[in-house]
């Protein structure tokens, strides 16, 4: 858990900074901080539902 909360920490703070680089506003790089980690986990929940189906139709079709 101790590394899941610091890959958390580590990704909103890169978010943060590009964000805050990128325009200069603290209030962006605030926005994409919380937004980007909350969109991004939600894609790589879809990504691993779409690759598990992808990878039972292809045993399914290896098997036939």
């Amino acid at each position: 858990m101790k590394k899941t909360l610091s890959f958390a920490a580590v990704h909103m703070s890169v978010a943060f900074s590009v964000g805050f680089l990128v325009t200069g506003s603290l209030w962006v790089g605030s926005a994409l901080a919380l937004v980007e980690p909350a969109v991004n986990t939600v894609a790589y929940y879809l990504h691993e539902r779409a690759w598990s189906r992808l990878g039972a139709d292809r045993g399914t079709a290896l098997s036939a």
